[in-house]
C-alpha cells in the first residue's frame, strides 16, 4: 500500500499539469523576459523544475535562501504509517533520521519583482491547485521554530474509554496548600532554554545539532528522581524543581513569544516508583478561577498499562487544590494547582495532561486514512487552505455527495465548521473527530446530510500553536480568535484565508450554520455562544439550534449556559465576524475541560467518547433543525418565547416593579436582558419602558423550511421540554402575545428528494 522511500526517490517527474505549464511558460518567456544577470542559471533551474517531484516543493517562511543545500537538516517527510495496519509497525521500526529526502528542494514556483522591477530574493508559494494527499505521497512532518529543541521519539497514545464513570474529586476541606519553595531551596531537575522574542523561521525537527539532555543524570538505581520531558508535539513544561524526596514544583512555559497564557500542560515522567505518593504543584497559572477548584482531576497515562492492558488516559489525583500563590513579586498574581498521585508501576513512563492531547500528526494520520479510503474520498475532498507562519499546512475539507445535476449542486446550502484556533483546547479536535466519523460514514442520515449540504471543514486552524504546545496564541504571539477582521494576511494567514474562503462561499450559496469548536476552563458542560438577531423576521431563530441540541444531548449540553450577547471585545471573533457577514446561525461551541452536571452524567468527567458523540449530535440536530415537519421548530420557538417572558418578568421583580405587558413585546432587546453588567435600577427601568412603547407588528413568518427528512428520533426529553427554566409564573395579562409563529428554514428550492436516497457516485462531480 505504501511504496518504499528509495523507490519514491527514483521516480521521474510526477504528472503535474501545473509543473508542465509553468516550465513551458518560463522557458518561453526566458524567466519572465528577464535577461537579468541576477537570475539563477537557466539550465540549473530548468533541471530542478523538471526533476523535483511536486510533493517535495514546500515553502519555508522566514528563510532567505532560494535552494536548500543541507536537505538532510532542513526537510523530512513523515511516512504515512499511522493507519491501523502493518504501516504502524513501520513507523516504529524506522528511525526519524531515515525519513528524509536527499534531493534538492526548491522553495517555491514563483519569483517576485518589486516596484523597481528588480528580482526579490524572497519567493512566494503559489496557491495549491490540486489535492494535497495521495495514496502514494508521504505526509509533511511538523515544522517547528528553529530555536525549539525536539526529541527524536515518536509519542503515540491509544484511545480508551474507562469502563466506569470518572467522578469529580470531592474536596475534604483539609487539602494541603504547599508553600512555594523555588529553586533557591530546591533542585532544578529539568529546565528548557528561553526562546527568542519573536518568530523568525522554522524547520522540520526544530533546532539544529544534538539534542541536549535536560533531565538530571541519575546517581544510581536507588536515585528516585523523576526524569521530566516535554520537547515533543503539544508538550508544555518549562521547569521542574525537586523540593522534597517525592515533591516537585512545576513551571509551565508561556505561549511562545508572549509572557502569559499558562493553562495547557502535557509532559512525561520516567523512573517512577510504585505505591509511593508523589506531589506535583504547578506554580505559575494565571486564571483566578479554574475547574480544578470544582472537582476536575488531571489526566494521567501509563505506558506500561497501555501496552499490557490497553488502558489509556484516565483521571487521577488526590488532595487537589487550586489556590493563589503566596509569592508576591509585585507583578501579576500567580495561582497554583497541586495534587498527589501514585504511579501504578515501577520504572514506568507516564504522562500528565490538562486534557486529552490531539496533535497535528494525529490529524494528518486521520486525514490520510480518509484520503486512502476509496469510498470516503469520493465525497470528501482535501485541499490546502493555506500555510501557517511556520509553513505547516492548514487543511480544508469539502464534504458532499455528488449531485445529479448542476442545478441540484447549486441549490445546496453550506455548513462551515472549524476547530483549534486556540491550540490548547483539544476538546474541539475530539468533537470534530466525532463529527467527521459520522458525516463520512454510510449511515442513512449521514448520506442525507451529504445529499443536501456542502460541508466546509477546517479541522485545525492553528497548527503551529498545537505543535509547540501553546494554549491560546499562534506564533505571532496573538490570539487568532480576535483577528478575524484582520487585513494582515502575512501575519495571520490561517484566519485570513478562512474568512476569505467563507466570503467566497457566501457569494455562491447560503451558509446555514457556522460553528467554531472551543474548550472552556471555568464552566462545566457543553454550550454555545451565539449572536442576538434584531431582525424581527428571524426573532429568536438563533436560539433554536442550541435548544434543539440540548434536547438531543440532555446529559452533556446545557442551554442554560448558552449566551447570545455580542460584546465589543468579541467583535474580532469568528462567531461575530461570520454573523456580520450574514450567517444567522453563527456559534462558538464551548466544551468543558471537566465534565457534566446534567442527567445521568452528573458529576462525572467527559471522556473522549463523550466529546466525539457531540459531533454526532451536531449532525442529528442539523436534521431536526431543517426537518420539513415544522412541529419541532415551532415548539422550540414557543418555548423560547415563554422562557424570555419569564426572564423579563424576573428582571422587573428584581427592580421591584410589577408591570403588565400588553400587546406585542417582541422588540425587547435580548442583549439587554442577558447583560452581565450591573446597571442602576433607574437605567434598567427607563431602557425597558422605551422598548415597551414600540408598537411594531409580531414577528413575520419566515420561510425557513427544508426538504430534509430523517427518522423520528427528535426530543428524547420532549415531556420535560417546558421545564428548561423553572421560575414562578409571571404576573402578566392573559393575552395571546404571539399570534404567528416563525417557521423553520426554507430549503424548498432544493431538488433533493424528501426521502433519503442512495448516493450514486460518479453521476455528477461535487459541483463546488
Amino acid at each position: 500500500m505504501f511504496p518504499a522511500l528509495d523507490t519514491e526517490l527514483k521516480q521521474e517527474t510526477l504528472a503535474d499539469p501545473y509543473e508542465d505549464f509553468m516550465y513551458h511558460h518560463l522557458q518561453y518567456y526566458g524567466y519572465f523576459k528577464g535577461q537579468r544577470g541576477s537570475l539563477p542559471n537557466s539550465a540549473t533551474q530548468q533541471h530542478l523544475w523538471k526533476k523535483t517531484p511536486r510533493h517535495q516543493l514546500h515553502g519555508s517562511f522566514g528563510e532567505r535562501e532560494n535552494l536548500i543545500p543541507d536537505t538532510l537538516q532542513r526537510e523530512k517527510l513523515l511516512w504515512p504509517t499511522c493507519l491501523p495496519s502493518a504501516g504502524r509497525a513501520q513507523i516504529e521500526s524506522v528511525s526519524r533520521g531515515s525519513l528524509m529526502l536527499s534531493s534538492p528542494l526548491l522553495r517555491t514556483r514563483q519569483l517576485i519583482y518589486n516596484e523597481l522591477d528588480d528580482v526579490n530574493p524572497r519567493l512566494q508559494e503559489p496557491r495549491e491547485l490540486f489535492p494535497f494527499f495521495s495514496g502514494k505521497g508521504p505526509l509533511q512532518a511538523p515544522r517547528w521554530p528553529i530555536e525549539c529543541e525536539v526529541i527524536k521519539e515518536s509519542i503515540r497514545h491509544i484511545e480508551w474509554v474507562p469502563p466506569q464513570p470518572e467522578y469529580f474529586y470531592q474536596s475534604t476541606g483539609n487539602e494541603e496548600v504547599p508553600e512555594i519553595v523555588g529553586e533557591e531551596k530546591g533542585t532544578v531537575v529539568y529546565q528548557l532554554e528561553s526562546e527568542g522574542s519573536y518568530f523568525t523561521s522554522s524547520r522540520v525537527g526544530g533546532k539544529r545539532g544534538m539534542i541536549k539532555e535536560l533531565a538530571v543524570p541519575l546517581q544510581g538505581p536507588e536515585d528516585h528522581t523523576l526524569l521530566f520531558e516535554s520537547r515533543f508535539e503539544s508538550g508544555n513544561l518549562q521547569k521542574a524543581v525537586r523540593v522534597g524526596t517525592y515533591e516537585y514544583e512545576l513551571t509551565l512555559r508561556t505561549d511562545l513569544y508572549t509572557n502569559k497564557h499558562t493553562q495547557w500542560f502535557y509532559f512525561r515522567v520516567q523512573n517512577t516508583r510504585k505505591d509511593t505518593t508523589y506531589r506535583f504543584t504547578i506554580v505559575n497559572l494565571l486564571k483566578p478561577k479554574s475547574l480544578y477548584a470544582a472537582g476536575m482531576k488531571p489526566l494521567m497515562y501509563s505506558q506500561l498499562d497501555a501496552s499490557t492492558h490497553s488502558i489509556g488516559w484516565r483521571r487521577e489525583g488526590s488532595e487537589i487544590k487550586y489556590y493563589k500563590s503566596n509569592a508576591d513579586d509585585g507583578q501579576q498574581p500567580f495561582y497554583c494547582l497541586t495534587w498527589t498521585v501514585q504511579f501504578p508501576h515501577d520504572q514506568d513512563t507516564c504522562f500528565f495532561a490538562h486534557f486529552y492531547p490531539y496533535t497535528y500528526t494525529d490529524l494528518q494520520c486521520y486525514l490520510l486514512s480518509v484520503a486512502n479510503n476509496p469510498t470516503q474520498s469520493q465525497f470528501c475532498k482535501l485541499r490546502t487552505l493555506c500555510r501557517s507562519l511556520a509553513g505547516n499546512t492548514v487543511y480544508l475539507l469539502t464534504i458532499t455527495n455528488p449531485s445529479r445535476s448542476p442545478q441540484e449542486a447549486a441549490a445546496k446550502k453550506a455548513v462551515v465548521l472549524s476547530a483549534r484556533v486556540h491550540p490548547g483546547e483539544s476538546n474541539g479536535s475530539w468533537i470534530m473527530n466525532g463529527f467527521l466519523d459520522f458525516i463520512l460514514s454510510d449511515s442513512p442520515d449521514a448520506q442525507l446530510l451529504r445529499d443536501v449540504f456542502v460541508f466546509k471543514v477546517v479541522p485545525m486552524l492553528n497548527p503551529d500553536g498545537v505543535i509547540v504546545g501553546n494554549y491560546r496564541c499562534s506564533l505571532a504571539g496573538r490570539d487568532l480568535n480576535r483577528r478575524y477582521k484582520t487585513v494582515l494576511k502575512e501575519s495571520f494567514p490561517c484566519v485570513w484565508y478562512t474568512r476569505n474562503m467563507i466570503q467566497r462561499l457566501l457569494e455562491e450559496r447560503e451558509v446555514l450554520l457556522y460553528c467554531d469548536f472551543h474548550g472552556h476552563s471555568r464552566k462545566n458542560n457543553i454550550f454555545l455562544y451565539g449572536c442576538n438577531n434584531n431582525n424581527r423576521k428571524y426573532w429568536l431563530h438563533e436560539r433554536v439550534f442550541p435548544l434543539m441540541l440540548s434536547k438531543n444531548a440532555p446529559d452533556k449540553f446545557s442551554f442554560h449556559s448558552c449566551n447570545f450577547k455580542v460584546q465589543k471585545c468579541k467583535e474580532g471573533t469568528g462567531r461575530v465576524v461570520m454573523w456580520r457577514m450574514g450567517i444567522l446561525n453563527s456559534y462558538t461551541m464551548e466544551s468543558t475541560f471537566g465534565g457534566s452536571t446534567l442527567g445521568n452524567k452528573r458529576d462525572t468527567h467527559f471522556t473522549i467518547e463523550d466529546l466525539k458523540s457531540l459531533g454526532y449530535h451536531v449532525c442529528d440536530t442539523l436534521l431536526d433543525f431543517c426537518d420539513p415537519d415544522q412541529a419541532k421548530f415551532t415548539q422550540c420557538l414557543a418555548e423560547l418565547k415563554e422562557l424570555l417572558q419569564q426572564e423579563i418578568h424576573k428582571k422587573f421583580n428584581q427592580l421591584g416593579q410589577d408591570i403588565d405587558l400588553e400587546g406585542n413585546w417582541s422588540d425587547i432587546s435580548l442583549s439587554d436582558i442577558e447583560s452581565r453588567k450591573q446597571r442602576t435600577k433607574q437605567y434598567q427601568k427607563n431602557h425597558l419602558m422605551r422598548k415597551f412603547k414600540l408598537t411594531e407588528d409580531a414577528p413575520e413568518k419566515a420561510g425557513f423550511t427544508s426538504t430534509l427528512q430523517k427518522q423520528p428520533t427528535f426530543f428524547k426529553n420532549l415531556e420535560n421540554s417546558t421545564s428548561v427554566m423553572k421560575h414562578e409564573k409571571p404576573k402578566l395579562n392573559e393575552v395571546l402575545l404571539f399570534t404567528s409563529l416563525p417557521q423553520a428554514g426554507d430549503c424548498s428550492s432544493l431538488s433533493v428528494p424528501l426521502a433519503a436516497r442512495e448516493p450514486k457516485m460518479g453521476e455528477v462531480g461535487l459541483g463546488i
